[in-house]
């Protein structure tokens, strides 16, 4: 290999080594920086945090410090040293987190009846297009549903769905599809992931893709693109900007209400708040969505079509409109905890880590101002189910505390039965 080659491919592996929407808001940290404040590069600390005050009241302590990272990388680029990690600046983004707190701004989540409502409004739209040979509007409907129901049953972010080829997707009618995607937000390595997803007997995810895909004579590429007024499906895949766009105005025009207070990010939370709803422990939500938080996560699990599918048809007859047969029955609950050994400290914070991931999802309310019992309410379709949900809550419960280095005793109680499980 020439010299000249060599140097080409060492520039296209380390501009490929950082992500396009980090080199972006780089860009524009910078560019704010130099053009809009007026400031010199290379920069001192004294320039930098003059800069950080003069924006204290204006941008939130998270913008600021994306600017300091953006202003970190170019020094260190550059060969110059790095002034934001003087003892003046760290000081100073301290004291503005201090006296401008910032409570983060989240996207409501979207609950199982409002993403029923938006796929009934988008098969109408559906139907009517068909009825009137538009063909445009019947292929921006079948995407838009595809991308929806696939963005909801799989936590997806939007830049995931963007990133989408159907080359990398096996689908099966009636079983499930697998998607693999070659990198994510929380796979910071690259090491690539593959994603079930269960084909349902209603608001199902694999069929909504399988008509998206057949509708556009699609058979390689990106899965979700722009489609122009006259009916053609571009090569290129869809901005994730365009994604957001594209829902708001979905939910928009379903009539649902608040519809600017949803975002792409509202499928993920929708999905996460649903399924701790309906008892999926802790380890088992985290290892569907893919989130790599250490701290929580007791283990993974290895998901299945079957059992990932069967684990959303029992739930799914339940959180639709015109099911009654839930019933909700109190259940108390008593723990007590014992360390294995002395080296185990704060009993307090692993009791109310407890009470927090396992008893919270049930309304757990503290009884007789005790911190070892609490009242639970628990939704459950007959005794099996709730046998089920009880069985599954113990093992949480003692894996959990097993982690920890600690022994639980855990009883969980019917009052009005006596029925027991422990």
């Amino acid at each position: 290999m020439t010299d000249a080659s060599t140097a080409e491919s060492l520039q296209r592996y380390l501009y490929a080594a950082t992500r396009e929407n980090t080199r972006q808001s780089y860009r524009a940290a910078i560019e704010h920086f130099e053009v809009t404040w007026g400031g010199f590069l290379p920069a001192t600390a004294d320039q930098i945090a003059h800069y950080l005050v003069d924006h204290a009241k204006t941008h939130a302590v998270s913008t600021l410090r994306q600017r300091l990272a953006a202003l970190a990388r170019w020094h260190q680029d550059q060969g110059f040293p790095d002034p934001t990690k003087a003892p003046l600046v760290k000081k100073v983004i301290k004291g503005i987190a201090e006296e401008h707190p910032y409570k983060e701004r989240q996207a409501k989540p979207l609950h199982l009846e409002q993403l029923q409502t938006t796929v009934t409004w988008l098969e109408q739209q559906l139907s009517q297009a068909q009825q009137n040979n538009q063909c445009n509007q019947v292929l921006q409907g079948l995407r838009n549903r595809a991308m929806l129901l696939m963005g909801f049953w799989r936590g997806f972010r939007s830049d995931e769905l963007c990133r989408l080829r159907i080359e990398h997707i096996e689908a099966v009618p009636g079983k499930g599809m697998t998607l693999f995607l070659p990198r994510s937000k929380s796979d910071r390595q690259n090491r690539g992931r593959s994603y079930p997803v269960p084909a349902l007997s209603q608001l199902c995810p694999v069929t909504a893709y399988l008509d998206w895909i057949n509708a556009a004579g699609l058979s390689e590429g990106p899965v979700f693109r722009s489609i122009s007024r006259w009916g053609q499906v571009s090569d290129t895949p869809i901005h994730p900007d365009s994604v957001n766009a594209i829902l708001k105005s979905l939910w928009k025009d379903a009539g649902l209400n608040d519809a600017d207070r949803y975002s792409s990010h509202s499928l993920r939370r929708g999905f996460a708040n649903w399924a701790s709803a309906h008892n999926w422990d802790l380890k088992s939500l985290m290892d569907y969505v893919g989130w790599q938080d250490p701290k929580s996560a007791l283990r993974y699990l290895d998901s299945v079509f079957q059992d990932t599918q069967t684990r959303i048809e029992q739930d799914l007859v339940i959180s639709l409109p015109g099911h009654s047969e839930i019933s909700s029955t109190e259940i108390i609950a008593d723990f007590r905890l014992e360390p294995f050994h002395k080296r185990v400290r704060s009993l307090k914070k692993i009791r109310e880590h407890l009470v927090q991931h396992c008893l919270k999802r049930f309304g757990a309310q503290a009884m007789d101002g005790r911190s070892d019992r609490y009242q639970l309410w628990v939704a459950h379709k007959d005794a099996d189910h709730l046998n089920e949900i009880m069985d599954d809550l113990l093992h949480e419960m003692h894996i959990m505390a097993n982690d920890r280095d600690c022994f639980i005793e855990v009883s969980l109680k019917d009052p009005q039965t006596k029925l027991t499980w422990d």
